[in-house]
């Protein structure tokens, strides 16, 4: 059931399917659309933060059916948005409302699925938010194009019935979240807390989950356009149907890979260790970002993009069990939640940066965001090297 209310809540990663017939259609533009996309993830993570704190005190279930019901109205507030053509409220419901749903629904399942599996933790919190993964193919192929078919241009209806559905499942899964019988709800964060997300190993463990992100989400929050424009200068007799298909198709793909890396790096992270897990996707990143500044082939851009998001997923695969291994399970929940905080931050910064550059640089931004991936995906692995963990992502007694 967490892996499906994942499912429901990683729609969102489903923007870029979006992002193209709102510029076009509504005047706006790329910077002001990706807004949407920025201020969700933004305060995803603000409000998985305070979702860490809360769920000691108020259990898995309150949280995550408070975050379906938010989540799904969030569609529905982004339907009225565009049929009165109004950005503010687009940002607001979709973006503001939204996040704090998806934050709250997201980091429930991941804590509360460790506690039940404690042998199989990368494996186990790696399968839950795999479901988010999915979550792009689900709208990308089923939701939005189905609703499409039926209501043919016309995105107001298309959010409304995606919010239907999607916060109907939502707050069904969310009603079978619980704890192990072992494990007391009614108990508040622990006060030793702060030492520990001040301590230099959180911060770098942070800036290791920020570099990741950036570089991945970029690509995520425009992956649809960026290849369209590739696509149109190898297929220069491409309808708008064509190109809009080949952009849907590359989100749907990606997403599996997206939603495999998480399950697979985390189970692989059980066997060699979270950090050196996480060395080799950001080290082996920095290849396939380098190889997206030079390829004019929209298979090999494919490729390169399913990879990436493979490394990116598989962060949210891993940094879970390593939270826990590395502080424990008592502090898990308020930690873990503190440094998705990371995602909220590369959420704002990432899709901004690429919408910027597009809006000034045209068909030269698409290079000077994999030149920027890359640099920060070199820091992130330079960054890695200071950290001192066991090969088993046992806590270190390292502090700042």
């Amino acid at each position: 059931m967490g892996t499906l209310l994942q499912l429901c809540l990683g729609s969102v990663y489903a923007w870029s399917y979006f992002q193209k017939p709102l510029v076009e259609n509504y005047g706006w533009r790329n910077t002001q659309v990706a807004w949407t996309f920025s201020l969700a993830i933004g305060f995803l993570g603000v409000s998985a933060a305070i979702g860490g704190v809360l769920l000691p005190r108020f259990g898995p279930r309150k949280l995550a059916v408070t975050g379906s019901l938010l989540h799904g109205a969030a569609y529905l507030l982004a339907a009225l948005a565009l049929y009165w053509k109004s950005l503010g409220l687009l940002w607001l419901g979709y973006g503001v409302i939204g996040g704090i749903g998806l934050g709250l629904g997201y980091v429930t399942p991941v804590a509360t699925a460790a506690k039940w599996f404690p042998d199989k933790k990368g494996m186990i919190t790696g399968m839950v938010v795999m479901g988010f993964g999915f979550g792009a193919l689900l709208m990308s192929k089923v939701i939005a194009p189905t609703l499409d078919a039926a209501f043919p241009h016309n995105l107001p209806m298309v959010f409304a019935g995606s919010g239907l559905i999607l916060g109907l499942v939502g707050l069904f899964a969310a009603s079978f979240l619980r704890n192990p019988p072992d494990t007391q709800t009614s108990v508040t964060a622990d006060p030793r807390v702060w030492p520990d997300l001040l301590s230099r190993q959180f911060i770098l463990m942070w800036l290791l989950f920020f570099c990741n992100i950036v570089a991945g989400i970029s690509i995520i929050s425009f992956q649809s356009p960026l290849l369209q424009d590739l696509w149109k200068k190898t297929h220069l007799l491409a309808s708008p149907t064509v190109l809009a298909a080949a952009g849907a198709t590359l989100i749907a793909v990606s997403s599996i890979f997206n939603g495999l890396g998480r399950f697979s790096w985390g189970g692989l992270s059980d066997r060699i260790g979270q950090l050196q897990t996480f060395r080799l996707m950001l080290a082996t990143q920095v290849i396939a970002f380098i190889a997206l500044m030079f390829t004019s082939n929209p298979w090999v851009f494919g490729a390169l993009i399913c990879y990436v998001l493979l490394c990116y997923g598989g962060g949210f695969g891993v940094m879970p069990s390593f939270v826990l291994n590395t502080f424990g399970a008592r502090l898990m929940p308020v930690l873990y939640g503190c440094i998705l905080t990371a995602w909220s931050t590369g959420g704002i910064v990432g899709p901004q940066v690429v919408a910027w550059l597009k809006d000034r640089h045209g068909p030269q931004a698409a290079g000077y965001a994999f030149a920027l991936g890359a640099g920060l995906l070199a820091l992130g692995f330079i960054l890695s090297l200071f950290l001192t963990v066991n090969g088993r992502g046992a806590k270190s007694a390292v502090h700042g």
